[in-house]
């Protein structure tokens, strides 16, 4: 398949490489120095889009590739604010949106174990729950999608959990999160539940950035045929 790339950062270029081991072919490259080149006329020769760049840009990109009429497959986070906008926007030109917070299959396994403690320490008050993220310096939100993603997971499960903070001292209701920016960590989630006498951890380490790169990749070969919103549940049917 043919495949336009939206940021060519460190991720786009670990896409790229990956695309093309897949016997897939990168006609599109847009980073900073080219912009003018993001079009929808241009994005009509691809079979899809994958956009990796940052939450100010992204809705711009998305709204591009529901007038060009190809599936466009996006890893970038920070702009759920405006998820409605978009969705309505899909629609509204019969678009594809497939969105992750993480394309990592490890870590939408570690999405389904936090789902199954949860549930299991629904009814165990003792222990206080919280997430730990930590990512590299170049990451612009905080906390990342990936952190949310598990929180709102906990909230739907845990009863006496309502809301998260990035606040120092939380209600007890509420789920601290810990967002961490040190060195070129690619990402770590840890699920903390702590009592008096013990605490219980998981946690999810990437090492590099090819689960990720491997994920969106997978995510775009998905899109083909398919309308409509799109997650990593219907890919790996979680």
């Amino acid at each position: 398949m043919k495949i336009a790339l939206i940021g060519y950062g460190k991720m786009g270029k670990t896409i790229e490489r990956i695309a093309l081991t897949r016997g897939h072919e990168v006609i599109l490259k847009i980073d900073l120095d080219n912009q003018n080149e993001l079009t929808t006329d241009n994005l009509r020769k691809a079979d899809a889009a994958i956009e990796f760049t940052i939450p100010s840009s992204a809705l711009d990109n998305y709204r591009l590739c529901f007038q060009a009429g190809i599936p466009v497959v996006s890893g970038t986070t920070g702009w759920l604010s405006r998820k409605e906008d978009v969705l309505k926007e899909m629609k509204q030109y019969n678009g594809t949106f497939f969105y992750a917070s993480n394309f990592s299959l490890g870590v939408n396994l570690f999405f389904a174990l936090n789902k199954k403690l949860a549930a299991l320490m629904a009814n165990r008050p003792e222990y206080q729950v919280s997430i730990e993220e930590v990512h590299h310096t170049q990451k612009l939100d905080a906390p990342s999608g990936t952190a949310i993603t598990l929180a709102e997971d906990l909230i739907d499960i845990h009863p006496g959990v309502k809301s998260w903070t990035l606040e120092n001292h939380p209600h007890p209701d509420q789920l601290k999160i810990d967002a961490i920016r040190e060195g070129q960590v690619p990402g770590i989630h840890r699920i903390r539940y702590e009592s008096n006498v013990d605490h219980i951890l998981i946690e999810h380490s990437a090492k590099n950035r090819e689960g990720f790169a491997m994920g969106a990749v997978l995510a775009a070969e998905f899109c083909p045929g398919k309308k409509g919103l799109l997650n990593m549940n219907d890919l790996l049917s979680l």
